[in-house]
């Protein structure tokens, strides 16, 4: 068991079943794409660790670019999501590839949704390491998923609560 601030957490997924979920997400991806040169976009802050780990296992030409958004207080996501720092690149007729540490209720990607519908991209695609079923409300649908989980607030492998647990390399479930 770890302490973050005020709450503990308890150990629920292991590097190697992270490691294992995010080798499988590229391989499916390069599957897909395997004509093309997608463009990896990384949501910021929680998905440096898959994006780098995603990026080790892609093994065709590849570009990547991040942007940052913000989606939760604390344990609780709030409705709205805040675009911090945006894309400065052309995406025209081009393949984008949202790379995600977590979709749970669906806002950030709905968010993201409408960002790339403007930028007139040719397959928009979303892979998340992890995915909450149950808390998921919205009609995009989340082309690539690494580890199905259930609602339950987690922390490690680039996930925090209130800034601390993002460089653990495993995952931990709030007890």
């Amino acid at each position: 068991m770890i302490q973050l601030h005020d709450k503990h957490f308890v150990p629920f997924i292991s590097a190697q079943e992270i490691d294992f979920a995010i080798a499988t997400m590229a391989s499916q991806v390069e599957a897909d794409f395997a004509d093309e040169i997608p463009v990896f976009v990384g949501v910021l802050n929680g998905a440096f660790m898959v994006v780098s780990d995603f990026m080790k296992h892609y093994k065709k030409p590849c570009e990547v670019s991040f942007i940052k958004l913000a989606s939760y207080e604390g344990t609780s996501p709030t409705n709205e999501v805040k675009q911090l720092i945006g894309l400065n690149q052309d995406l025209t007729g081009r393949t984008v590839i949202i790379i995600e540490d977590i979709v749970d209720t669906g806002n950030t990607v709905l968010e993201l949704k409408e960002l790339f519908k403007k930028q007139n991209v040719k397959h928009f695609k979303i892979a998340t390491l992890f995915f909450k079923p149950e808390a998921y409300k919205k009609e995009v649908k989340i082309d690539y998923i690494g580890i199905r989980i259930p609602n339950k607030f987690i922390v490690g492998f680039g996930l925090d609560y209130n800034g601390l647990g993002r460089n653990l390399p495993e995952v931990y479930q709030l007890k």
